[in-house]
């Protein structure tokens, strides 16, 4: 049987329907689902926090070469087909929860031992709260190795994208550059699930950093000024910044931008994180 007369037994045994609300689209393609699995680098000592399980279709890959897979699954339908699939290893955990509400810090803590020594994530996300995931992910300093995520293919262009250097660039993309090293391992087309989506997926790989990428003391300030020169992205960075009263004056921001050595009609996508350093240390009151 393969993955996709496989994944059809299953959802026709249990009578499951793949739910528009959650964006769910199962995975029917044993070279993807291999791919991910090779791309994640596993082993016996890393932790595994699967995100959006489903079926289960990637949670028995990592299963045999995981010390530990802990799945989190809101959807309450496919609950039952999980304890059934997995109830006779010994090293899973499912946990009906919502990702976004879960603390994950303490999950982690409570896991990592002797034996288990490091934690991975590894998900199909859905493509609706991809930027809320991993925004959760990176800021709140999870004791994580790696991440490694199927999203939408153009969004996964602006995830992996340089700042300052590529082109497609949104203030996630400061974030990820922030924390990590990213990289597009795979793409994947729209026929490797049921139901087919409307788009492509790629499927990337955050490599967590050590250290964050730049030194600043308010790392807060930093955020919040990138968030708000990427809430008007046809506006110029100068526009952006005033319209949102970061500056007394449109003056003052203009000062600032000379001093820096930056055009005074650059907008947000221009910029490198080093930049927005630059700016928010000579903005911050």
């Amino acid at each position: 049987m393969n993955l996709y007369e496989e994944t059809r037994f299953i959802m026709n045994k249990y009578g499951i329907q793949a739910k528009k609300s959650l964006g769910q689209n199962f995975l029917i393609d044993e070279e993807v689902v291999n791919k991910i699995i090779e791309n994640s680098e596993i082993s016996k000592s890393d932790l595994v926090i699967e995100i959006g399980p489903g079926l289960g279709t990637l949670t028995s890959k990592l299963l045999e070469k995981a010390g530990k897979v802990i799945a989190i699954e809101l959807d309450n339908t496919v609950l039952k087909i999980l304890n059934d699939r997995f109830k006779l290893y010994d090293n899973f955990e499912l946990i009906n929860q919502d990702i976004l509400k879960t603390d994950l810090n303490n999950l982690i803590r409570l896991n990592l031992n002797n034996k288990i020594k490091y934690c991975k994530v590894v998900a199909n996300l859905p493509y609706y709260i991809t930027t809320p995931i991993i925004t959760k992910l990176l800021e709140e300093n999870l004791n994580l190795v790696s991440i490694t995520v199927m999203v939408q293919k153009e969004v996964a262009k602006r995830l992996t994208g340089i700042p300052g250097k590529s082109k497609d660039i949104g203030a996630i993309s400061h974030y990820i550059y922030y924390y990590s090293d990213s990289k597009i391992v795979l793409n994947v087309p729209r026929s490797s699930f049921i139901p087919s989506p409307d788009v492509d997926s790629s499927v990337i790989v955050f490599n967590l950093l050590k250290q964050p990428r730049v030194n600043i003391e308010d790392k807060d300030f930093l955020f919040k000024i990138i968030k708000l020169s990427f809430s008007q992205k046809r506006k110029t960075l100068l526009n952006s910044l005033v319209n949102n009263n970061i500056c007394s004056s449109k003056e003052e921001l203009e000062n600032i931008l000379t001093e820096l050595d930056i055009n005074t009609k650059v907008r947000a996508e221009e910029l490198s994180l080093q930049d927005f350093v630059n700016i928010s240390k000579k903005i911050k009151p």
